[in-house]
């Protein structure tokens, strides 16, 4: 069974998505060979519909990525949760209907599904109880207000497997999943 992997930029206060929050760091060099890492042990980038689009109107048309991301992003098995995409336009791209076909993805064999953004679809992937392990990218930054990963309501019991700090202030800490 593979691992999926909620990525997230978050704030000290937990919050992922408010306006202009995010910019990433400046001496960026350190979390881009994490990210790297990271990406060579999935085989799967899981996005919303919203995320996705945003995704495919810019990342194909990039043509001097020296970062490897673009590389990363056009040859990797994306799957698309959304219930009005008809035709991806983004290969190799899967639609799936419901956060529940996603089970049936993770019980395939492969490496590591990822789903970094898309906030609607991992509140979604918490509540089904599908997501294995959190790599949240902590920043120094306090917003107040926002979108958070945990929305009211959703108590969850984690351990903390990693921590990694970068010259920028950016701390990764990664959380599984318990029992």
């Amino acid at each position: 069974m593979r691992d999926l992997i909620v990525t997230q930029n978050i704030t000290v206060d937990g919050v992922v998505e408010a306006g202009d929050w995010f910019a990433p760091a400046d001496d960026g060099s350190d979390v881009l060979d994490v990210l790297n890492e990271q990406a060579s042990r999935a085989d799967g980038f899981l996005v919303g519909r919203v995320t996705f689009e945003e995704m495919r109107g810019y990342w194909p048309a990039q043509t001097d990525d020296t970062t490897g991301v673009t590389a990363y992003l056009n040859q990797v098995q994306k799957y698309v949760v959304s219930t009005t995409l008809q035709e991806p336009g983004w290969e190799p791209t899967t639609i799936l209907r419901s956060p529940g076909d996603v089970r049936e993805i993770k019980d395939q064999p492969g490496k590591d599904i990822v789903c970094t953004g898309s906030i609607s679809l991992a509140h979604a992937l918490i509540a089904a109880d599908l997501v294995d392990e959190y790599r949240l990218f902590v920043y120094p930054t306090v917003v107040a207000s926002g979108r958070r990963l945990f929305p009211d309501g959703t108590p969850h019991s984690l351990r903390l497997t990693n921590t990694m700090p970068f010259a920028s202030g950016i701390v990764l800490l990664t959380y599984r999943r318990t029992a």
